[in-house]
């Protein structure tokens, strides 16, 4: 659910988006230098990745029985495919230990470490049985399914694979109540406390007042005008038919089992070091999220050093603005003035936009390559608005959450809307999916500290960029900065060091200009969801002390828009990869990949 292949509930539906596994041989084959045949090691890797991955896509294949494209089939998580999986992923590691590494080409080492990467952390993820604890605070497998209810349907057959989709739900959902069943045996739970409200998606179809009514009936309210009137009478019927037979019954069952054992059952305490194996498998999330080797502790210490240093940089606004007091009480006046809230949703959705379109106006000065791809403004959907986080983006889309408005500070806005749309999210993954030199696995996949770290660098470059147009707004910045470096400290204290969730917010609370509400939601987050907010501030550090290095070693050569596509021509790569990059970079005295967009 947290990786699968830009497949996400926290945009609108999309469908599986991976490009024909067969390109990706041929694209490695055509980094290699044409007077140099590709070793046996290279066949080797290639034959190996190439194959696993396409096992990996087809597991969004349809089923025997199933009519559905690939697209609209809902995945087997039963406990044979997780078994299978396991194997699978055990016997690639194995042939990944065998391969001659030094023995590929420059191109396929860095393949192989992204791929290998990849695959510990599926293994990782099966050998800790994580399918059995199937959401976060704000995520899950019925919202991924409710996500296709706001997809876009352009032809008849996006109708058919949508009713064939929602003919698949009991199965899919008898399959992780069982799944739910074995982790609740076992104590591996989501936190009770982060799972308050979470049924009220469920009940919502449940009962929804009539069959028209169902959020799944919503793609056949309105039908293209392309669809003959006849054929759209038609699907409206086999929808109706399947919410009545398929969707209803499905979330029936599941309403009952949550509210009746899974929520009664849930384990009270919040650290990942009381889960089974807690200890190890919290340093396997670390190694997942961070990409790199460190412990807990050094962690906690790097945040607590790196609140020190933006602290002081919150003092010089304050100054900057004249105000008399502590920073307890700036946090408190950000919070509560009028001047920094809007009344209507439409208002913050205008600011985005705007802000946004700032953007635009200084892209060409910062990157040489943007991609094709655009994005839609889009608020957060109402069902999932109330815990869910202020905005966030991807290939395609730029949700803001207009939910609780007086939460919703505008001088935050800017750095939200650099980190989840341009240049952040909404423009790293679409020029990663475009990005045809590049396998498939590394075009389509998505790797924490490389995407969030590229995001939250995103924000800091905005003060560069000029987007902060009040001091206000760069203390939003500096907000959203220590609301990060903050990270490092509350995700270890709650899972290392016994933290409360009460004791986590109010170190929030006292470090960020986050309004109360989202202090709330981002603990909960956190509590839900281990190692997965360590990604933001390593992976943004070690893009800043890339860059320093870079800047240092190239002098007057420097050139920030060679820097930047040297950076995202690499797709989603483990930290260590990027550093690797930065190195060539300087090499090559400065020159990136797209020499005549970068001049």
């Amino acid at each position: 659910m947290k990786r699968a292949l830009l497949i996400t509930s926290l945009m609108a539906a999309t469908a599986l988006s991976a490009a024909p596994v067969s390109a990706q041989g041929e694209t490695t084959e055509a980094c290699q230098p044409e007077t140099k045949p590709r070793s046996a090691a290279d066949k080797k890797f290639e034959e190996i990745s190439t194959a696993e991955y396409d096992w990996r896509v087809g597991e969004m294949a349809p089923n025997e029985d199933s009519p559905a494209s690939a697209e609209a089939t809902l995945p087997d998580v039963g406990p044979k495919r997780q078994a299978e999986k396991l194997a699978r992923w055990t016997d690639t590691l194995k042939a990944l230990d065998a391969l001659d590494v030094a023995a590929l080409s420059p191109a396929n080492k860095v393949n192989y470490e992204v791929y290998r990467q990849q695959i510990e952390s599926l293994l990782a993820e099966q050998k800790y049985h994580e399918y059995e604890k199937p959401m976060t605070a704000d995520t899950s497998f019925w919202g991924d399914v409710a996500g296709w209810t706001r997809g876009t349907f352009s032809t008849a057959a996006d109708y058919e694979n949508y009713i064939a989709m929602m003919q698949q739900i009991p199965r899919y959902y008898d399959q992780q109540i069982v799944n739910m069943r074995a982790g609740l045996k076992r104590g591996f739970t989501a936190p009770k406390i982060t799972l308050q409200g979470r049924d009220s998606e469920i009940a919502a179809v449940v009962d929804a007042k009539s069959i028209a009514a169902s959020p799944f009936y919503a793609p056949f309210e309105t039908m293209p005008d392309i669809i003959p009137a006849a054929k759209q009478a038609e699907l409206r019927q086999q929808a109706q038919e399947a919410i009545r037979k398929d969707v209803v019954p499905a979330h029936q069952k599941l309403l009952t089992f949550m509210r009746t054992e899974y929520l009664p059952g849930a384990r009270t305490s919040l650290a990942a070091y009381d889960l089974p194996d807690g200890k190890a498998y919290y340093r396997s999330k670390i190694r997942e999220f961070v990409t790199l080797d460190k412990s807990p502790e050094e962690i906690h210490q790097i945040g607590l050093d790196e609140v020190a240093k933006i602290k002081a940089r919150m003092f010089d606004v304050m100054k900057q603005v004249n105000f008399q007091g502590t920073l307890p009480e700036f946090l408190t006046f950000l919070r509560t003035d009028p001047q920094f809230y809007v009344k209507k949703p439409q208002d913050l959705l205008d600011r985005a936009a705007w802000i946004a379109k700032m953007f635009d106006a200084v892209s060409g000065d910062y990157f040489g390559r943007l991609p094709r791809r655009r994005f839609a403004i889009k608020p957060v959907p109402a069902a999932i608005a109330p815990y869910y986080t202020g905005g966030r983006g991807g290939p395609g889309i730029y949700l803001v959450n207009t939910y609780d408005l007086p939460s919703r500070p505008l001088y935050s806005l800017p750095a939200l809307t650099l980190h989840e749309s341009a240049p952040g999210h909404a423009m790293q993954m679409p020029l990663a999916a475009e990005n045809k030199d590049l396998p498939a696995f590394r075009r389509d996949t998505y790797i924490s500290a490389y995407g969030e770290g590229w995001a939250l660098y995103s924000e800091a470059l905005g003060e560069e960029m000029g987007i902060y147009q009040t001091p206000y707004e760069v203390f939003g910045m500096l907000s959203y900065q220590m609301w990060r470096a903050a990270r490092l400290v509350v995700d270890t204290g709650i899972h290392t060091q016994g933290w409360t969730r009460e004791q986590a917010q109010q170190y929030l609370l006292n470090n960020t200009a986050l309004s109360k509400h989202e202090v709330t939601t981002e603990v909960d987050r956190y509590i839900a969801w281990p190692g997965q907010a360590l990604s933001y501030y390593m992976g943004e550090l070690t893009i800043l002390q890339d860059r320093a290095k870079a800047e240092k070693a190239l002098g007057e050569k420097f050139n920030i828009r060679a820097f930047h596509d040297a950076v995202l021509e690499l797709g989603s790569v483990p930290l260590p990869v990027v550093t690797q990059r930065v190195d060539q970079f300087i090499k090559d005295g400065g020159v990136g990949p797209y020499p005549d967009e970068e001049k």
